[in-house]
């Protein structure tokens, strides 16, 4: 897997990566919550999905599990889904009372590359409360790991 990236700021960030499978195979694992559950979050996490609905105007709901005990809700609606091409959808960080930390928009592409996929995420923030840049101060190394994490499904070293 080859990547890319725009330099670092807390409002947008876009990551490029070349996984070895094809795009539907990428695309399903993006849309298939089973699949979804085995990469999504930084390395050590678990997810445990309560929904994603990957349909326009579907419903967005899960947790990632922290290895050290934490547990980080997240919620959004999915505003596009173009088979093996886009996705878009929001994403928010909830507090422990449910109330969004902040809101990102994310733009996930997927190109052919002769067998491959060139997938790029570009995640911009469209609100942020006062706690907000904290959290999204790991958002690069987070997707970073997420993305490898994907990748290593189809390597045959994810779990």
């Amino acid at each position: 897997m080859t990547k890319d990236h725009t330099p670092k700021t807390h409002d947008e960030l876009t990551l490029t990566r070349m996984i070895d499978a094809p795009r539907n195979l990428v695309f399903r694992a993006w849309t298939d919550p089973a699949q979804l559950a085995r990469w999504w979050g930084p390395s050590g996490f678990t997810t445990t999905m309560k929904s994603w609905e990957a349909r326009a105007g579907g419903a967005i709901l899960l947790e990632m599990n922290a290895p050290y005990g934490a547990v980080y809700p997240m919620s959004g609606a999915f505003r596009e889904v173009v088979p093996t091409e886009r996705i878009v959808f929001t994403a928010s960080a909830l507090d422990p009372q449910g109330r969004p930390i902040f809101e990102i928009l994310n733009t996930v592409t997927f190109a052919d590359k002769g067998g491959k996929t060139m997938l790029t995420l570009n995640a911009r923030v469209l609100s942020k409360g006062p706690e907000a840049d904290k959290y999204l101060g790991g958002q690069e190394e987070g997707w970073s790991q997420s993305l490898v994490r994907l990748g290593d499904l189809f390597t045959g070293t994810g779990r």
